[in-house]
C-alpha cells in the first residue's frame, strides 16, 4: 500500500474527472495533486482533512454546464434554503434535549426529532433537526459528530416523491478482508434484523453493502463498529445515487449490479481510531484514503 490514489478509481464515481486540487493551507495557493501513470499522489503533508476539488477536463465540463438539466443549476436555486437535516447512528440514550443541546452550537434551531418505536418508547436510532438559517446548516453538514461518546452522520435526507423522511435501508460496511463471504456477513447481520441482500463488489474493494427488510435495523446500525471473523468493520448509511436519465453511457457510472451507491466519508479506513473526513466540491464527497493502494 504506497498510499496513491487510481485515477480510474475516482473517475468511476466521478465521471469525466482528471485529476484534484487543494488549496494550501499555509499559503492560500491552489496546488495540484500530482498525477503520474494513472495514480494521484498524496501532498507532501499526506492526505489530510482539508477540501480537495475534482478536476473535470473542459470538454466535459462544457457539456455539463450547456445541458438544459444540469442538476447544478438546479442546486444554485435551492442551496440558500434550510430543510431537515437527518442525524444517522445516535446512541439509543439520546434524548432530543441532547441533541437539542449538541446542535445548538452551530446556530438556532427550528426544530429538533428523535424517531422512536410508537410501541416500546425505544429511540430508532437517527433523528432530524433544522436550522433557523442556511449557514448554520452549511457549518454542521461540513464537519463530524461525535454525540454521546458516538459518531454520527448528518446530511440531507434523500427523500422523494412528497417523503419528507426517506429512511434507507442499505447500509455500507467498510473496513472488510479478503477472505469474508457474503454468508460471513449474512450470518452475523441476520442477528440484527432480516437481511434481504448482501454484495461484495468485484474486484475486491474492502466494502460491501448490506440490505435491510426494514429501514429502521440499518439506520439502527449506522456509526457502529462490529467484529466479523475478527476484524472490526465499520457500518454507515449508503445512499443511492441519482440515476442520470440524459447520460446512458456505461463509462459514467459505477455498475455493481446493484443500486449505484454514494461512498460514505469516514466508513473505508483502515485504523481504529474515526479517520479523518474529505469533502469535494459539487456537493460529492469521496475520502483518497478510502482507495489506497
Amino acid at each position: 500500500m504506497d498510499g496513491t490514489l487510481l485515477l480510474s478509481t475516482l473517475s468511476a464515481q466521478f465521471p469525466g474527472a482528471c485529476g484534484l486540487k487543494y488549496r494550501n493551507e499555509s499559503t492560500c495557493a491552489i496546488r495540484g495533486i500530482r498525477l503520474n501513470d494513472g495514480h494521484l499522489f498524496p501532498p507532501e503533508d499526506g492526505w489530510l482533512d482539508r477540501v480537495y476539488n475534482i478536476v473535470f477536463s473542459k470538454d466535459n465540463k462544457r457539456k455539463s454546464e450547456d445541458g438544459p438539466d444540469n442538476p447544478a443549476v438546479k442546486t444554485k436555486r435551492m442551496d440558500k434554503k434550510c430543510t431537515d437535516l437527518i442525524v444517522l447512528g445516535l446512541p439509543w440514550k439520546s434524548t432530543e434535549d441532547d441533541l437539542r443541546q449538541y446542535f445548538s452550537q452551530f446556530g438556532d434551531l427550528l426544530m429538533v426529532q428523535v424517531k422512536k418505536d410508537l410501541k416500546s418508547g425505544q429511540s430508532k436510532g437517527f433523528g432530524f433537526v433544522r436550522f433557523q438559517d442556511y449557514e448554520s446548516q452549511q457549518k454542521c453538514l461540513n464537519l463530524r459528530h461525535m454525540i454521546d461518546g458516538r459518531w454520527c452522520d448528518v446530511r440531507i435526507p434523500n427523500s422523494k416523491g412528497g417523503s419528507q423522511h426517506q429512511v434507507n435501508s442499505k447500509v455500507f460496511v467498510g473496513r472488510c478482508t479478503e477472505d469474508m463471504t457474503e454468508d460471513d456477513l449474512l450470518t452475523y447481520f441476520s442477528k440484527f434484523g432480516e437481511v434481504i441482500d448482501v454484495f461484495i463488489p468485484k474486484p475486491f474493494r474492502a466494502f460491501a453493502f448490506i440490505t435491510f427488510s426494514d429501514p429502521d435495523v440499518a439506520q439502527s446500525l449506522c456509526g457502529e463498529d462490529h467484529i466479523v471473523k475478527n476484524v472490526s468493520v465499520h457500518v454507515s448509511n449508503a445512499l443511492p445515487k441519482p440515476v442520470d436519465k440524459h447520460n446512458n453511457s456505461g463509462n459514467n457510472s459505477v455498475n455493481w449490479d446493484r443500486q449505484t451507491t454514494h461512498l460514505p466519508i469516514h466508513s473505508l479506513s483502515h485504523n481504529d481510531s474515526p479517520p479523518p473526513t474529505f469533502f469535494f466540491s459539487l456537493s460529492l464527497s469521496l475520502p483518497p484514503s478510502s482507495f489506497l493502494f
